[in-house]
C-alpha cells in the first residue's frame, strides 16, 4: 500500500482509538473490575485496558514528537529510544514484570551485529531498552512490513536507516537494502535483525520442517524446539557487508505471552520473569565460507534455543543478574 494512503488509514483510526478509550474509560473500568472480580485472574482485563490507553496516548505524543524531529537522525533516535523504552516499563509495571539480563556488556563496543530470537510483539522493544539506552548503541533494523500499520513505527522508521522487508516476498532488492545498512557502521552504531522472520510458535516450526524435509539442513533445524530455523539470506547479506564486524546474539524466555492478544488477556503474563541472554562472537570467529558459515550460524542458533530450553522446559532458577523494570524507564 502506498506510504500516504496508508497513513491516511492508520493516523486517523490510531487517533480515534484514543480518543473511544478514553471517552469509555469510566463506564469500561467499571465493568471490566467486576468481570476481574470474577474472573480471579489479578484483574488482567484491567491491566490491558490501561496499556491499550498508554499505548495509543504514546503513539499521539511519538508523532507530535516526529513533527518537532523533523529528518535529524538524532532527535530522531532520542524520540525512538524514549517511546520503545517507556511502553516496555508500562508494560512491566501493569503486569508486574521482572527483567533479569545476563551478558549486557557483550553489546560494547561497537559497531555490532544483533541477532535476536522473535517470540513476541514486544521483540521490537528490546533492542532500545537493553542495548541502546544502557550502551548508548544505536540500531539499524529490519523489520516486517506489517509494523507499518503502527503509525510511529512508519513515520520515524521511515526516517531513519532501517529496512521494511516483505518476509513472504523477499527480493533481491530487499537483501541489497539489508546489506546497505551493515556498511559504513560507527563505533556507537549497529543492525538488528531477527533470523527466524517470524514469532515462533508450535504450528510454524511444525509447517517449516515440512517444507525442510528434503534440506540439507533438516536434522539440525529439528534439533530446535524453542524458536524456528534461521532464514540465511538476510544474515548471509549483512556479514557479507561487514566481515569485520562482531555478532552479538541474544536469546529471551518468558516473552511468549506477548505473542497474541489471546495469549495477553489470559492472564499468564502477570507476575512473570523475562530472562535475556547476550553473547558475542568475535568477526575473526566468523566462517568465510558459505558452508562453514552456514553451520556455525545453526551452531549459534542452537545454543539460543538451548537457553530457552533451560527456562521454560527445567524450569531452573535464575542464574541472571535482576535488573528492576524501573531501570528502564
Amino acid at each position: 500500500m502506498p506510504t500516504i494512503r496508508r497513513r491516511l488509514i492508520t493516523i486517523p483510526a490510531l487517533f480515534l482509538l484514543w480518543m473511544l478509550a478514553v471517552a469509555t474509560l469510566p463506564a469500561t473500568l467499571t465493568v471490566l473490575t467486576l468481570v476481574g472480580v470474577l474472573r480471579r485472574r489479578r484483574f488482567v482485563l484491567v491491566r490491558m485496558l490501561l496499556f491499550v490507553l498508554v499505548y495509543s496516548s504514546l503513539e499521539l505524543v511519538g508523532l507530535i514528537g516526529a513533527l518537532f524531529a523533523g529528518r535529524s537522525e538524532a532527535r530522531l533516535y532520542a524520540l525512538q529510544e524514549w517511546w520503545a523504552c517507556t511502553l516496555f516499563s508500562v508494560a512491566c509495571r501493569l503486569l508486574s514484570l521482572r527483567v533479569d539480563i545476563q551478558g549486557e556488556g557483550s553489546v560494547t563496543p561497537g559497531p555490532i551485529l544483533l541477532f535476536l530470537r522473535h517470540a513476541s510483539l514486544a521483540d521490537a522493544l528490546l533492542p532500545a531498552v537493553a542495548v541502546t539506552r544502557p550502551e548508548g548503541i544505536q540500531l539499524r533494523y529490519v523489520l516486517k512490513k506489517e509494523l507499518l500499520v503502527d503509525p510511529c513505527l512508519d513515520v520515524v522508521g521511515n526516517r531513519l536507516p532501517n529496512h521494511f522487508v516483505d518476509r513472504a516476498r523477499p527480493t533481491p532488492a530487499d537483501l541489497e537494502a539489508i546489506a546497505t545498512l551493515a556498511k559504513d557502521l560507527g563505533p556507537q552504531q549497529g543492525v538488528i535483525i531477527y533470523p527466524e522472520g517470524t514469532r515462533f510458535q508450535p504450528a510454524k516450526r511444525a509447517r517449516v520442517l515440512d517444507k525442510m524435509k528434503d534440506s540439507v539442513h533438516f536434522e539440525r533445524a529439528s534439533r530446535l524446539c524453542h524458536t524456528l530455523p534461521p532464514r540465511l539470506g538476510g544474515l548471509s547479506a549483512l556479514l557479507d557487508a561487514a566481515p569485520d564486524v562482531d555478532v552479538v546474539f541474544c536469546s529471551h524466555a518468558g516473552f511468549e505471552g506477548f505473542a497474541t492478544f489471546r495469549d495477553l488477556i489470559s492472564g499468564d503474563m502477570v507476575g512473570r520473569t523475562l530472562h535475556i541472554r547476550f553473547w558475542r562472537v568475535p568477526a575473526r570467529d566468523v566462517p568465510r565460507d558459505v558452508d562453514a558459515r552456514t553451520v556455525f550460524l545453526y551452531e549459534q542458533w542452537q545454543r539460543v534455543d538451548d537457553v530457552v530450553r533451560t527456562f521454560v522446559d527445567e524450569d531452573r532458577p535464575s542464574q541472571f543478574v535482576q535488573v528492576d523494570a524501573s531501570a528502564v524507564a
